[in-house]
Formats: C-alpha cells, sequence, structure tokens
C-alpha cells in the first residue's frame, strides 16, 4: 500500500468519535510521527458530498487504505451528535 498525500483514502474502521464509519472516504494531508515512536499517524480531511470539509482528523495510519479499481463509492447521512 503506497500512501500519497492529497490521494483519497478510505478508512478501515468506524470512527464513531467523528461519526464516520468504514469505508469512509478521506483526503490524506499530512504524515505524522508518533511522539514516542509508536505507530505513524496521518492528518485526514473530511468532506461532505458537496465538498464542503466537516474536520481535520488525526488517525494512525493502519485505519485508512487506498481505493481500489473494484470499490464503488456511495453516500450515506451523517448523523448529527444529539
Amino acid at each position: 500500500m503506497t500512501l500519497e498525500l492529497y490521494q483519497e483514502v478510505a478508512l478501515t474502521r468506524d470512527l464513531p468519535e467523528y461519526q464516520l464509519r468504514a469505508g469512509d472516504i478521506a483526503t490524506l494531508v499530512d504524515f505524522v510521527a508518533h511522539p514516542s515512536g509508536g505507530e505513524e499517524g496521518c492528518l485526514l480531511e473530511v468532506f461532505n458530498a458537496v465538498g464542503e470539509s466537516l474536520a481535520v482528523i488525526a488517525v494512525p495510519i493502519s485505519t485508512v487504505e487506498v481505493l481500489r479499481p473494484d470499490e464503488i463509492l456511495t453516500v450515506r447521512s451523517l448523523a448529527k451528535a444529539g
């Protein structure tokens, strides 16, 4: 898996703290080293379906994967926190 800056990636697991689910798409905007030598991380920018930025989040690099040609995009509603 070769990750590059500014490419779209898919989440590999749910991130309920951000209301995101495995399979959601985000843009990789930076790589970050772990402060104590753990797993490398990355910063992701999450957009809605019309291109508006919703959040920038930091996640472990194992939380993302490159998009594959055998995948199809879909949409879902983002539930608002109560």
